[in-house]
């Protein structure tokens, strides 16, 4: 038996990209998944993490500044990455972040059917299938 993918979805604690990311956990019940708010995260968050997700309703935001300035001074080659936002704005900025690491980006997941509190589950299972194959 494989062990299972350790995951860590770090967000910017908003309700609307927090809803987003618990759909995304719920949609990986065969991986260890951490769900950390940006202005909680450490750097010691990402070591178990063979594959991580990031999320923020609006760029750049204040509890994403440690996570970016991580972002451009870490060697992620070869780990998983996985952006997802309400927002085409967030997704670029994010995909920004991300690049200097070398991680290997997935399509980003651009949610914008957050209204009454759901998320397409079907759209994030195809997306996540994506990411983690």
């Amino acid at each position: 038996m494989s062990a299972k993918k350790t995951v860590l979805i770090v967000t910017d604690g908003t309700e609307s990209i927090d809803l987003i990311a618990q759909s995304l956990k719920n949609g990986m019940t065969d991986c260890k998944v951490k769900v950390c708010p940006a202005d909680k995260f450490e750097g010691t968050d990402l070591l178990p993490a063979g594959i991580f997700f990031l999320g923020c309703e609006k760029p750049r935001p204040a509890s994403f500044s440690y996570l970016e300035e991580m972002l451009s001074h870490i060697n992620l080659a070869g780990r998983k990455c996985g952006i997802f936002s309400s927002s085409e704005k967030a997704l670029k900025y994010l995909s920004g972040i991300v690049k200097d690491s070398e991680a290997s980006l997935g399509e980003p997941l651009l949610a914008t059917d957050i209204t009454q509190k759901k998320v397409q589950t079907n759209t994030v299972k195809k997306w996540l299938k994506g990411i983690l194959e």
